[in-house]
């Protein structure tokens, strides 16, 4: 799909620059990132061997652990001391929240891929993936009072919070097309964009710079945004082999996105009653998935997803504007473009 090879939104890497972006991100940070990888390995240690085991299936499943990497990123950039570590145990903690609420969505959505392998609920069952992720979200928690950063606190753990509100509301409109596009980026703020946000501010918060959350936060909001539309977007335009989960999850669980709201708005009364039947009261046959992609190839939503996802990587990209140029910046801003890359 070429939708954004022409782009003009400043944002949006070439396909090459966009491989390139996460591995130059990776690079600049590469101590801090390995001293990241073994708090996490450290932490996931526990008496009772079914806790490391599973954890250590979804951490062996992959992942760019773009989150914590973001917390790393975002401390370097306000100046946060070489030899200082706060922001290494906190990156540690992002990932334990995410990893944690990964294991609660799986469970949730009866999904038996993640990144391509065995979800860990497909191997160890749900009981065990639902008491492992609260266990990593116990280690969280106590990683943030290590830290003993009151504001960490109130800004990891109301995160925390709007990620799980997040959840419940796509979990309220499930199977709604009366669902609005306002009510819809609800839901990817709260299920996905809190934590990005969350993730750049403490950044900040370690290297002691007030003045840089905000600009931090809006650069991570926006590229939580970006990132979670090009999911939606992948999960109907995507291979197995990309995407690393079965393809049309979210169509066979009901879930409103953005192509589905887009195809069924522009569609004429026979493809609203399509969309309502599948969609709406579940009754779903062997053939409506591909049915549902010509619908949705038919009305461009794919690219109409992206091109809104692109307009939210742009608008990461100018948050960053009021700091000092540097290969760190530059590099962020590159990333930025590398979440709609991912589409293509």
């Amino acid at each position: 799909m070429g939708v954004l090879a022409s782009s003009s939104h400043p944002a949006v890497a070439t396909a090459a620059q966009g491989e390139d972006a996460l591995a130059a991100l990776l690079h600049l940070l590469r101590d801090d990132m390995a001293a990241c990888n073994r708090t996490i390995v450290a932490q996931m240690k526990s008496p009772v061997a079914l806790i490391p085991q599973l954890a250590a299936h979804i951490v062996a499943a992959g992942g760019k652990r773009l989150r914590p990497l973001l917390t790393l990123a975002a401390a370097r950039l306000c100046g946060y001391a070489v030899e200082g570590q706060r922001h290494v145990q906190l990156a540690a903690c992002v990932e334990f929240i995410h990893t944690a609420t990964l294991l609660h969505d799986d469970v949730v959505d009866e999904s038996r891929l993640r990144r391509g392998l065995e979800s860990a609920n497909a191997v160890f069952g749900n009981k065990a993936s639902v008491l492992v992720g609260d266990f990593l979200f116990a280690r969280a928690f106590q990683l943030m009072v290590r830290d003993g950063s009151l504001e960490v606190l109130a800004i990891l753990s109301q995160a925390a919070a709007t990620i799980a509100e997040g959840e419940v509301l796509q979990l309220v409109t499930q199977n709604d097309l009366s669902t609005s596009e306002a009510r819809y980026l609800d839901v990817v703020q709260g299920k996905t964009a809190a934590l990005f946000a969350a993730a750049c501010r403490i950044g900040a918060v370690v290297a002691e710079q007030p003045a840089r959350e905000a600009a931090l936060s809006e650069y991570g909001q926006n590229l939580g945004i970006a990132f979670q539309l090009v999911d939606d977007a992948l999960d109907y335009a995507a291979d197995q082999a990309v995407l690393g989960k079965t393809i049309g999850d979210d169509f066979r669980e009901g879930k409103i996105t953005l192509p589905v709201l887009l195809a069924y708005h522009a569609g004429d009364a026979a493809e609203r009653a399509f969309w309502e039947r599948t969609i709406e009261r579940s009754e779903q046959r062997a053939e409506d998935l591909a049915h549902a992609l010509a619908l949705i190839g038919t009305h461009r939503a794919i690219e109409a997803t992206i091109d809104r996802a692109a307009q939210y990587a742009a608008a990461a990209a100018a948050a960053l504007a009021g700091f000092p140029d540097s290969e760190l910046r530059r590099s962020l801003i590159e990333v930025a473009g590398y979440t709609t890359h991912r589409a293509r």
